[in-house]
């Protein structure tokens, strides 16, 4: 089935919204933060692990499952779902991002056709294109695909970006005339920088092929300010329709979700949540703390008082940073379960901010206690 977006209640004081979001997996309440698998795996986390901290959607990519092990032998395997076992609706990024992101010294070729690349693992020579994008994702059998499109650096001209757009919307245009998946939803990308008239063109020009929902792409490059961010948001916003669910891809630094959801975002991903687990990082209602730091030597509370994951239930800090220091890999699983906890937590406690119209004060108030590092 195709995914169905029901607005339930808007925020009277923002843009923010709350509803549901039916899938074939069920239904699930939004905005949400969905865990990123990349490779068909939250790193370092269990399926029912991630079922125990009321996950929802999940992420995978087609470019590292196209590379590894392949689309044939997914679909051999009965679709995403069936291989990695997540009985939860699962959404695949279109491998653009990684293409311009990761490609073998960042050398490529972007024709009208597709872009010419080396592999991040081998070096070898590749060719993707809008419609090979989207047969991996009909093969992935995920529940919801992304169209395929450039992703520019943030340093990108006007001049630029417009002719990527231009490139971005041709190329949406042709994914979704050989998408074949009747499971699978199709999702249309929004770009064009942090410039109102080309977010505006995209946003409005994209609307008119109908997608199932619509995310706002190229906010999560490297060397993009914050205040780029939060305009290429409200610059999108406005033209996007009210019935399909809104997507800001790749953001998921608990105040980029707050700005994210007050501007009327749904639907939220980022690896960061992992990512910085293995590096002994933690996220706590005070900001963010380094485990490995030497004040937390014999520091036997937990991560954080009253957080309900598993690593605060069962283990403390002294323990963790143990763990870090004698790279045991338990600790970058406790506090993986930590972090993607507390984002999925986060988003609860929007969504009840946001029925009870305090998530003005709710933002203020998380802000204010997140960066006062000194009372870590």
């Amino acid at each position: 089935m195709k995914v169905k977006y029901n607005l339930l209640k808007k925020e009277k004081n923002c843009k923010a919204r709350y509803g549901t979001l039916e899938t074939n997996y069920g239904t699930y309440e939004t905005p949400m933060f969905m865990p990123v698998g990349t490779k068909a795996t939250v790193k370092m986390l269990t399926v029912d692990e991630l079922y125990e901290m009321n996950s929802g959607i999940i992420l995978s990519n087609t470019y590292h499952l196209w590379l590894r092990p392949g689309e044939d032998l997914i679909d051999k395997a009965g679709g995403l779902h069936q291989f990695m076992n997540y009985k939860g609706p699962i959404l695949t990024d279109s491998g653009g991002f990684q293409v311009f992101s990761l490609a073998k010294n960042k050398k490529k070729d972007i024709t009208e056709e597709g872009v010419h690349f080396k592999s991040h693992i081998d070096g070898s020579k590749l060719f993707l294109t809008p419609e090979k994008s989207i047969q991996i994702q009909n093969k992935l059998d995920s529940d919801i695909a992304m169209s395929f499109d450039e992703c520019p650096p943030a340093s990108a001209s006007h001049e630029y970006l417009k002719n990527s757009v231009e490139r971005t919307l041709r190329w949406a245009a042709r994914g979704k005339a050989v998408h074949s998946n009747p499971r699978q939803s199709l999702f249309g990308i929004v770009q064009g920088g942090a410039y109102e008239d080309l977010r505006r063109y995209s946003a409005i020009e994209t609307v008119k092929m109908d997608f199932d929902g619509y995310s706002i792409g190229g906010v999560a490059n490297d060397g993009e300010s914050k205040d780029d961010m939060y305009k290429a948001i409200d610059y999108s916003i406005p033209y996007l329709p009210e019935d399909k669910v809104r997507y800001l891809m790749g953001v998921g630094e608990p105040i980029d979700l707050l700005e994210g959801v007050v501007r009327g975002v749904d639907l939220f991903d980022c690896v960061l949540s992992t990512r910085i687990a293995r590096h002994g990082n933690a996220f706590t209602r005070r900001g963010k703390i380094n485990l490995k730091n030497l004040k937390f030597r014999e520091d036997f509370t937990p991560i954080e008082e009253g957080c309900d994951c598993y690593a605060c239930r069962n283990h403390t800090k002294a323990y963790i940073r143990h763990l870090m220091l004698a790279d045991e890999s338990l600790g970058g699983r406790l506090l993986s379960l930590h972090n993607t906890r507390f984002l999925i937590k986060m988003m609860e406690e929007i969504r009840e901010a946001i029925k009870e119209d305090r998530l003005l004060e709710y933002k203020e108030d998380f802000i204010n206690k997140y960066t006062k590092k000194d009372e870590v």
